[in-house]
């Protein structure tokens, strides 16, 4: 996790940038008609130790509890921040949600600006390097809680719960 949260300015706890409607920044890539690249951190040859597996394609954080801070937004739902890296499989594009019914209560990005949803566009890194995309960003939430997300890849759908502040409670869904 380290390499993960060690790439924003000193004093930045989350990227403020102008995001594409999707919520994902992309590069500047001639992709040829594909979704542009997002920009990632660093390639990988596997998840990092601390992270589980979400589908074939995606990893996040396996921590019982991410530390949240006070993000500084003006949106109620993005009160507090937990930064975490979303770990993707090269040449992959994945669709990040909240899951239905917390629209008002979370939000996350990946290069962007705070949303309800974001995609994620891993391109295969120059030469092959790396089989894994690691990208900075994490989730925001209204309060402290266990957040449920959605992870879109390959037309398949798995759910996530992720303790923001809290730990989430094994024997309730959120």
């Amino acid at each position: 996790m380290v390499v993960l949260s060690a790439c924003t300015p000193a004093g930045e706890s989350h990227p403020r940038t102008t995001p594409p409607a999707n919520g994902a920044a992309p590069s500047t890539d001639a992709s040829g008609g594909r979704p542009p690249c997002t920009p990632s951190v660093d390639t990988l040859p596997a998840p990092p130790a601390g992270y589980r597996l979400v589908g074939k394609d995606v990893a996040v954080p396996d921590a019982r509890v991410m530390s949240a801070e006070a993000s500084g937004e003006a949106d109620p739902a993005a009160r507090l921040f937990a930064k975490w890296g979303l770990v993707v499989r090269a040449g992959r594009v994945v669709d990040l949600r909240v899951a239905p019914g917390w629209q008002d209560k979370a939000r996350l990005g990946w290069g962007g600006t705070p949303a309800p949803t974001a995609t994620v566009h891993a391109c295969a890194p120059e030469g092959g390097q790396g089989q894994w995309m690691a990208f900075v960003g994490g989730t925001w939430v209204a309060q402290a809680a266990c957040v449920p997300l959605i992870v879109t890849s390959n037309g398949q759908d798995e759910r996530v719960n992720l303790g923001i502040g809290v730990p989430c409670d094994k024997t309730t869904t959120p």
